[in-house]
C-alpha cells in the first residue's frame, strides 16, 4: 500500500493554539511529537506500507519538510489552493499512479489520535486484502462508545462476504446527528463512527470518480499530463470545484465496504476532544501547563507559558497563548470557528 496523509487543514477549532502557519497537525498536542509525526511513524512501522506521501498547502511545505522525519522531500505534494478532500485525494492518487498504476492506496488524516498500533495495522491489512483483489472502495469505521453528535456515522449491512475480515457493505452515510438521533444510531447496533480513513486501488478510485465526480475526473486527467511533464497546473486547479470526498463520492456510490476498527480512536477535532483523552483530577479537571482550578469541576486549562487560575467555575475551556486568550463554555467549543470568521472580517491576520 502507498499511504497518503492529508495535512492541509487549518485546525480552526483548536484556536488560539492552532494557527494558519502552525495548525493542529504540527502541534505536540499529545506527547512529545506532533500529530503529523505520530501519523507518519505509525504508518512507517507497517510492513505493508511501500511509501508515504503527504499532501498539504504551499504555506506548510517548508514547516513539514523541516519538522517531519521519515518522509522524502519529493513525497510532499503541494496543492496550489485548498479545494477540500476530494481534489486533494485525487491529486495524491495521480502521484501514486505515477509510481505504480496498479497500486493500492490508503488515505489517512494527519491529526487523529489512534491507540493500538497492532490493531490499527490489522484493520488496514484487512482493507488492503479486499481492495487488492476486489474493485471496491474501503472505508474504516469506529465502534461508537457513546452517542456522539460531533462525528459522522456509517450504517452497514451485517451480511458480508468479507465478514472474516471484519468488513461489511455500507448501507448509507449519515451526517453529524442531533443527540436523540445519535442515541438511535447507537441503539440500532449497525452504525459506526466515520473515521475518515480510506483504502482502494488507484484504478477503482478513478473508475468511481469518473462515474460520480465526472468533472473532477476530467480536470485530473488534464493535470496528470502536466505532472508527467513537470509543468505548472495551477490554472487547471483553479477550475476545480471544492468538494469533500464523503459528499462527492462515498455517499453516492454503492460500491463501498467498511472495515470495523478494533483500535481506540479520537479525531481530536476540538478542545472537548482533548479534554476527553487527557488525565483528570478527582474534580474532573484538566490542567495542561501552568494553571490552578479552585472550587470548580469539568474544566480544561491549556496554558503553557503563563499561569492561569480559574475559581468557582465549571465546564469551561480556558486557553492562553502568548498573544491570545480563549474562554468558552465546553458546550459551545464548536463556535470557536466563529472567532476565526470574525478575525478574518477585521483582517487580524496576526491572530490567524
Amino acid at each position: 500500500m502507498y499511504a497518503v496523509i492529508i495535512a492541509g487543514g487549518r485546525g480552526t477549532r483548536f484556536w488560539p493554539a492552532s494557527r494558519k502557519n502552525k495548525p493542529k497537525q504540527l502541534l505536540n498536542i499529545i506527547g512529545d511529537h506532533s500529530m503529523l509525526q505520530m501519523t507518519v511513524d505509525r504508518l512507517r512501522k507497517m510492513k505493508n506500507v511501500e511509501d508515504i506521501f503527504i499532501i498539504t498547502g504551499d504555506h506548510l511545505k517548508n514547516s513539514i519538510q523541516s519538522s517531519i522525519s521519515g518522509i522524502k522531500t519529493k513525497n510532499i505534494i503541494v496543492e496550489p489552493k485548498g479545494k477540500n478532500t476530494a481534489p486533494a485525494i485525487g491529486l495524491a492518487a495521480l502521484h501514486v499512479k505515477q509510481k505504480r498504476p496498479d497500486a493500492v492506496m490508503g488515505v489517512f488524516p494527519a491529526d487523529h489520535l489512534i491507540v493500538g498500533a497492532q490493531k490499527f495495522a490489522k484493520t488496514v491489512r484487512s482493507g488492503i486484502q479486499i481492495a487488492s483483489k476486489n474493485p471496491t472502495l474501503i472505508t474504516i469505521g469506529i465502534d461508537p462508545h457513546f452517542p456522539a453528535t460531533g462525528y459522522g456515522y456509517i450504517q452497514y449491512n451485517s451480511k458480508s462476504p468479507y465478514k472474516h475480515l471484519n468488513a461489511f457493505p455500507v448501507k448509507t452515510f449519515a451526517e453529524k446527528p442531533h443527540q436523540k438521533l445519535a442515541e438511535r444510531f447507537i441503539k440500532s447496533g449497525d452504525f459506526l463512527w466515520n473515521g475518515g480513513m480510506f483504502i482502494w486501488s488507484v484504478e477503482t478510485f478513478f473508475t468511481e470518480l469518473n462515474t460520480h465526480m465526472t468533472e473532477l475526473n476530467k480536470q485530473l486527467k488534464k493535470i496528470e499530463q502536466r505532472i508527467s511533464t513537470k509543468q505548472d497546473f495551477s490554472r487547471l486547479w483553479n477550475n476545480i470545484e471544492a468538494q469533500s470526498i464523503d459528499y462527492g463520492l462515498l455517499e453516492k456510490t454503492n460500491n463501498i465496504h467498511v472495515v470495523k476498527a478494533e483500535f481506540d480512536w479520537n479525531d481530536l477535532g476540538s478542545w472537548n476532544s482533548l479534554f476527553d483523552v487527557s488525565p483528570k483530577t478527582k474534580e474532573n479537571n484538566v490542567v495542561r501547563g501552568h494553571g490552578l482550578i479552585i472550587d470548580g469541576k469539568n474544566n480544561l486549562i491549556e496554558s503553557q507559558n503563563k499561569f492561569t487560575a480559574v475559581i468557582g467555575q465549571n465546564d469551561l475551556v480556558v486557553v492562553n497563548t502568548d498573544d491570545a486568550t480563549l474562554v468558552i463554555p465546553k458546550d459551545r467549543v464548536e463556535e470557536v470557528k466563529d472567532i476565526i470568521q470574525y478575525l478574518e472580517e477585521i483582517k487580524r491576520k496576526d491572530l490567524l
